[in-house]
């Protein structure tokens, strides 16, 4: 396969513009769509405070700020999407997925690759719906994708492995580090990340402890982020829809069961730091 020289990033959202400013800082043209001109407003300002802050922390200067914010094209328009490489981090939506892969293959050559940023959703069923499943894998970033050093590079049944040599060795050149897994519920790190999630609230429903005295023990004991903290970082709806897809592609485990906690704050539109208010105030 062709070196890739130019990424589309399809969606303005916090995961999207995260990996548009990574794409960008590493020296690939970096096309990032949107069909909400608001949401691509937002991402350019997002993109450029975060780069401030690094003038300011005296790892980029005035003049490699300007080279970074050059080699992006934020665009609503489709027909600009043609790149080597398409990443999507739009809505957790199989359909809206597998019908925004196959507009854009209409538009790219047969050697674009098509990645999916999904952190649950099934690889398989996506590429299942695009016309040559052998170019669609599975690259999630996770939040925030400027400072995440993981990338999981996930591998449908059809999934070419020349398709996984580019997206790893892609990985690695956007700093990132890499790991492989096959296509399963959750992949690895969110299969993972139930139970932290998840026994959390529980300890919380039982009335063991409250949100604050668990994320303070379990960041003592070295995570980074207590559980209500990351999330509250990283949507409750995401957070939640997550669980459910996991918890319902294992065939309903009790252990798995999505917490009526927060299903709570998701029914009562308490999403995190996005809306101000999750487990915390903000």
């Amino acid at each position: 396969m062709n070196q890739v020289s130019t990424i589309c990033i399809c969606g303005a959202g916090t995961m999207g513009s995260g990996i548009t400013q990574v794409a960008a800082q590493h020296g690939y043209k970096a096309i990032q769509f949107d069909v909400n001109d608001q949401m691509l407003e937002k991402s350019r300002a997002g993109i450029e405070k975060n780069l401030d802050f690094l003038i300011g922390k005296g790892k980029l200067d005035a003049d490699q700020k300007q080279q970074i914010l050059d080699r992006i094209v934020f665009t609503g328009n489709l027909a600009d999407c043609k790149a080597d490489v398409v990443i999507e981090a739009i809505i957790e939506n199989k359909q809206a997925k597998i019908d925004l892969f196959n507009q854009l293959a209409a538009i790219n050559n047969s050697a674009t690759i098509f990645a999916t940023n999904t952190s649950s959703i099934s690889i398989n069923d996506i590429a299942s719906g695009v016309k040559e499943p052998s170019s669609v894998a599975g690259m999630h970033f996770f939040n925030p994708a400027p400072l995440m050093k993981l990338v999981e590079v996930v591998k449908g049944n059809a999934t070419s492995q020349a398709v996984m040599d580019v997206l790893v060795d892609l990985s690695k050149k956007m700093g990132k580090t890499p790991v492989v897994c096959k296509d399963a519920p959750g992949f690895i790190v969110n299969r993972v990340a139930r139970h932290y999630y998840l026994e959390a609230m529980k300890l919380v429903e039982m009335g063991v402890a409250d949100v604050q005295t668990v994320d303070a023990v379990m960041e003592a004991s070295g995570f980074k982020m207590g559980p209500f903290k990351l999330m509250d970082l990283i949507g409750m709806d995401i957070n939640y829809g997550v669980s459910n897809i996991v918890w319902e592609a294992l065939g309903k485990p009790e252990r798995l069961t999505p917490s009526p906690l927060q299903k709570a704050k998701v029914d009562a539109g308490e999403l995190g730091r996005k809306t101000g208010k999750g487990f915390y105030q903000y």
